[in-house]
């Protein structure tokens, strides 16, 4: 079985830091695109941060300059480093994977998603 598992997120004040991470946990051929979208409580959910396998990212002009995203390909993570938070930032984020190949089944492609994890900016 192959799934997506988060860790991070929590309460910060505005101005602080989180770090979210995310796993492909499975025995896994390859993973194309990873993302981290957000949804923010009465708002559509809306695409933070994407990175190609290459290593290629993309930020919604709403985090430009505050948030990095990263991966390692070799362990099948990405990860969300956000600084400057403010209360706007508040949200459930969540990790995306999208054309998942298992080492046993280079058949099929899974588009992956993980639990989510809250994120609240508060004075």
């Amino acid at each position: 079985q192959v799934q997506l598992v988060e860790s991070g997120g929590g309460s910060v004040q505005p101005g602080g830091s989180l770090r979210l991470s995310c796993a492909v946990n499975g025995t896994i051929f390859s993973v194309s695109n990873m993302r981290w979208y957000r949804q923010a409580p009465g708002k559509q959910r809306e695409l933070v941060a994407s990175i190609t396998s290459g290593g290629t990212a993309n930020y919604a002009d709403s985090v430009k300059g505050r948030f990095t995203i990263s991966r390692d390909n070799a362990k099948n993570t990405v990860a969300l480093q956000m600084n400057s938070l403010n209360p706007e930032d508040t949200g459930v984020y969540t990790c995306n994977a999208d054309r998942v190949v298992l080492e046993g089944d280079r058949q099929y492609e899974y588009d992956l998603w993980g639990q989510g994890t809250q994120v609240t900016v508060s004075s």
